[in-house]
């Protein structure tokens, strides 16, 4: 960390929890911002082609408690 980024960090510790989560939020916030330009539509187009692979038959959806259980398996 940068020295202003590690001065910043040390007066941010000094607010208050509730100011502190006001800061947290809008510095996440502000990380969301920086998506690509397209990327929306990007994400629409795939949502579309999944869904159409569901209605065609060409996947099959599964359980969400049974993909978890699979994926907390493997990391074991």
């Amino acid at each position: 960390m940068g020295s202003l980024a590690y001065k910043l960090a040390s007066e941010a510790l000094k607010l208050s929890p509730r100011q502190r989560a006001r800061l947290a939020k809008r510095l996440i916030a502000s990380l969301d911002q920086r998506r690509e330009p397209g990327s929306a539509a990007l994400w629409a187009k795939e949502a579309q082609r999944r869904v159409a692979e569901l209605q065609t038959g060409k996947v099959k959806a599964r359980p969400a408690a049974a993909v978890f259980r699979k994926a907390r398996a493997s990391l074991r």
